[in-house]
């Protein structure tokens, strides 16, 4: 297995007129890792961000032009630079002072004179609570994409056999058309509780659960586990989603819905096609991405049977 291509840097902005405590700043960063670029001031700042994305700004409150609190005003007017994490530097102790800085956006401070060791823990935890933030779906709560790679990278790791099972709800976009997005995104979180439970269901070893994005989940489990977790998923989302139906749509089985040229056609409810990519003793994936490929492209085979389907990839051979 090839070894993992090293970690960027997380690259720290640091935004003060005072060359002295910015180099200081620097310093000190630079020594744990960091990568670390300076502007002078914010309007400064907001130039270095148009050409280089940071990870997490360390702004001081007091400067020239433009201040610690415009600037943070306007990072999180951005949409691009809305969820960028920043640290406010202040030389005053002044409750009001924190007050301003953390109502205005920041998501941390510090009072100079500060200690360097607390400035490292402060951005370290920052970042670390921005990243686990960006991993998690807004809507089920659940880990996003990185995360599931993780969670197949330990496994290979760990050198344990192990399944990986790609879902999605069939004829979706008929939810979407018939009822409108709000309605779809009950359906997702249906889906979403329905795999959770089927996936707390099949006892240990843990199984995992994650959220690719729109009706696609990802889950990573024992091989012996797919048929229980499936078995329950199907069963618990089918009920779920008879119940999100208008009733007369439940009763007859189907929504009706008109096509680009006008014409009336008939969507049958939902059901789930789920794709197996499995890593055992007869076939070995060590690369995540193989993995949810193989699961991805047995989640096509899936959606040709009718009605809800599981489709197991049981190639053998090396990978």
């Amino acid at each position: 297995m090839s070894a993992d291509p090293p970690e960027r840097p997380d690259v720290i902005l640091v935004v003060d007129d005072d060359e002295d405590i910015a180099r200081f700043v620097a310093f000190n960063l630079r020594l744990h890792g960091f990568d670390v670029i300076h502007a002078h001031d914010g309007q400064d700042a907001l130039e270095v961000i148009e050409r280089q994305r940071p990870d997490l700004a360390v702004v001081d409150l007091m400067m020239p032009r433009m201040d610690g609190v415009e600037l943070t005003r306007r990072l999180r007017a951005d949409p691009m630079t809305a969820v960028l994490p920043v640290i406010m530097l202040t030389a005053r102790g002044m409750t009001q002072d924190k007050v301003v800085g953390l109502t205005t956006g920041a998501d941390d401070y510090l009072v100079k004179p500060f200690d360097t060791a607390e400035l490292v823990a402060r951005v370290i935890s920052t970042l670390r609570r921005n990243k686990e933030f960006r991993e998690v779906s807004p809507l089920t709560g659940l880990p996003g994409n990185s995360r599931i790679r993780r969670e197949i990278t330990d496994r290979v790791r760990g050198g344990v056999d192990y399944a990986v099972g790609y879902v999605d709800i069939d004829r979706f976009k008929s939810v979407n058309d018939r009822y409108g997005f709000v309605r779809g995104d009950e359906f997702i979180s249906a889906l979403a509780r329905s795999m959770h439970r089927a996936v707390v269901s099949v006892s240990l070893p843990p199984a995992f659960l994650g959220h690719v994005g729109g009706d696609d989940f990802v889950f990573v489990c024992a091989p012996e586990q797919v048929r229980p977790l499936t078995e329950r998923a199907v069963v618990d989302f089918e009920k779920a989603a008879d119940e999100l139906y208008d009733e007369s749509d439940r009763e007859r089985g189907y929504v009706e819905l008109k096509d680009r040229r006008g014409h009336w056609q008939r969507a049958a409810l939902v059901t789930l096609s789920i794709g197996v990519a499995l890593s055992n003793q007869s076939r070995r994936i060590t690369d995540p991405l193989e993995a949810i490929a193989v699961a991805s492209d047995m989640k096509t085979v899936a959606k040709g049977q009718p009605g809800s389907y599981v489709a197991v990839d049981r190639r053998r051979g090396t990978s």
